[in-house]
């Protein structure tokens, strides 16, 4: 969430197999610490934890569980309070980086076990996410379950309400999700057979080359408690990234099946569940509104 702070920054820390992180050398504060960086003007904090990564280490990563949000005051003779938002990341491809070309910011790029690593942080509050990083290291896939952009209103609408349409703030919305369900690697997309609803997802679908898998089973006049458990089900049941897009009426059962506590979710925002062997091991939200 936003929070109060001056700056915000964003980054992860990007494990490998055989237990390895990555870190990165700053020479201007001389120091070692994860990839991180701050956001670009209205840039959203997932998209710019992806960005800074592929910037100080080469290298293309996917997002998985969050991690305590880091904060304290930044220095440069003029203090402000920092938030550094963090995720636990995983290395898309090619994890080499003795090709990285050291640079003004980042002048070594470096794999190290995690005990390696601890010694070579610079500071206490590194070290502290990396012992959180290490009890949520543990391989998850996300279901990401967004609520449909903003649409014209029931009164407004004649015709089949499932016809019913994005406003223009609704098509904002699902044009600002492209990169968010990219951040996780979203490699299937379900929906609701609602116009509202697949059209939200529509956008990433197309930028990913997927399908819209779209079902009655999701929609607000078909929906039943069995038949949203048995969607979620089969979602929790596979190892890949997913979305499902439904309505605000169907979300009590989507988040009833994932085991988590229901509550009510803004149009257009995700909820993330990090699930792991069939149950939720992790939660996250956000708005796509959200600088």
């Amino acid at each position: 969430m936003p929070g109060s702070a001056e700056i915000v920054a964003a980054g992860a820390v990007v494990a490998r197999r055989g237990g390895q992180v990555l870190l990165v050398h700053r020479p201007k504060y001389d120091d070692w610490s994860f990839p991180k960086g701050k956001l670009d003007p209205g840039e959203h904090v997932l998209a710019a934890a992806v960005r800074e990564v592929a910037e100080e280490t080469g290298l293309d990563i996917r997002l998985g569980p969050p991690l305590s949000t880091q904060r304290y005051m930044a220095g440069n003779g003029t203090p402000k309070t920092k938030d550094v938002h963090y995720w636990v990341g995983r290395v898309v491809g090619d994890h080499d980086v003795s090709t990285y070309r050291p640079n003004d910011e980042i002048d070594e790029v470096l794999w190290l076990p995690l005990e390696e690593a601890r010694a070579k942080l610079t500071y206490d509050y590194d070290r502290a996410t990396l012992e959180e990083f290490e009890q949520r290291r543990a391989k998850s896939y996300p279901v990401v379950v967004l609520r449909h952009g903003r649409a014209r209103s029931r009164k407004s609408w004649r015709g089949d309400d499932r016809q019913r349409i994005l406003t223009k703030a609704g098509e904002f919305q699902a044009e600002q999700v492209v990169p968010l369900l990219a951040a996780y690697g979203v490699q299937r997309v379900v929906s609701s057979s609602s116009r509202r609803c697949w059209t939200t997802v529509a956008p990433y679908a197309e930028v990913a080359d997927l399908e819209v898998e779209m079902t009655d089973d999701l929609s607000e006049e078909d929906a039943t408690q069995d038949l949203v458990t048995a969607q979620v089900r089969t979602l929790l049941g596979r190892k890949e990234a997913a979305v499902l897009c439904t309505h605000r009426p169907v979300l009590p059962w989507v988040f009833e099946a994932l085991g988590v506590d229901p509550h009510p979710i803004e149009p257009g925002t995700l909820f993330i569940a990090h699930h792991r062997n069939g149950k939720v091991v992790a939660t996250e939200e956000h708005d796509v509104s959200f600088r």
